[in-house]
């Protein structure tokens, strides 16, 4: 996949690119990610990218010519133009999975009071991470590009993300490692069992219990097997 990023600091970047995640998806191929400041597409010689806007108001707004040059010099027939804005579709991993699949996706940061209105015209979608106010959209665009780079083919086990938070609709049951026994608080009995059909339905049981008490929104919007709705009768009967 190839990823294109319209900013004005592409020096944020730096560390996010070169660890962990994002870094192995990079080395392996996985994405190409590109970095472009739009300010060297100003017509100025003070490679002005904001003023004030008419009508009056506080603060400056983002010109439409120097972002849309830019965009211009690298979209093509397959890019999918995204605007990082507050006023977008909430992040969710249903969107993060549908833009795993696309072959080349264009990502505009946003700084200062916002942008000059004509700048949406050229754009698929406008995404927001969250209902608060941010210095600029470099943050939401680094949320947007690690959560799509672990989803890429290759990059991490496909078992290590099936059963992540969000990506069945379920928060993720309590996990455990070594030591079996610390400060009195021993790992769960079936997990030590052996049996797989029971380690199983006891992370599903969880997993529902863990949503219902921190996220029901999930549960009120998923369609549950029997299977699920049984475990959560169960579950709700305990209480």
């Amino acid at each position: 996949m190839k990823i294109d990023v319209l900013t004005l600091f592409p020096e944020m970047y730096d560390g996010f690119t070169s660890v962990s995640i994002v870094k192995r998806s990079i080395d392996y191929g996985a994405i190409d990610l590109q970095l472009h400041n739009f300010r060297e597409f100003a017509t100025d010689r003070h490679q002005t990218v904001d003023d004030k806007p008419y009508g009056g108001g506080k603060g400056m707004v983002l010109k439409c010519q120097p972002i849309i040059d830019c965009l211009n010099s690298l979209t093509d027939e397959d890019a999918r133009v995204l605007l990082m804005s507050p006023q977008g579709v909430p992040y969710n991993q249903k969107l993060a999975e549908e833009l795993s699949r696309e072959k080349h996706l264009v990502m505009i940061c946003g700084h200062y009071e916002g942008f000059d209105e004509r700048i949406r015209d050229y754009v698929d979608d406008e995404i927001s991470i969250g209902d608060y106010v941010l210095t600029g959209g470099e943050l939401p665009s680094m949320i947007i590009i690690d959560s799509v780079a672990r989803l890429m083919n290759g990059v991490i086990q496909t078992e290590s993300h099936e059963e992540d938070s969000f990506q069945n609709g379920l928060l993720e049951y309590p996990q455990y490692t070594h030591p079996y026994e610390y400060d009195g608080n021993k790992v769960p009995d079936v997990l030590l069992s052996g049996h797989h059909e029971n380690i199983r339905k006891w992370k599903l049981k969880k997993s529902l219990e863990r949503t219902l008490h921190k996220r029901p929104d999930l549960l009120e919007e998923r369609n549950l097997t029997e299977e699920e709705k049984e475990l959560l009768k169960e579950i709700l009967e305990n209480r």
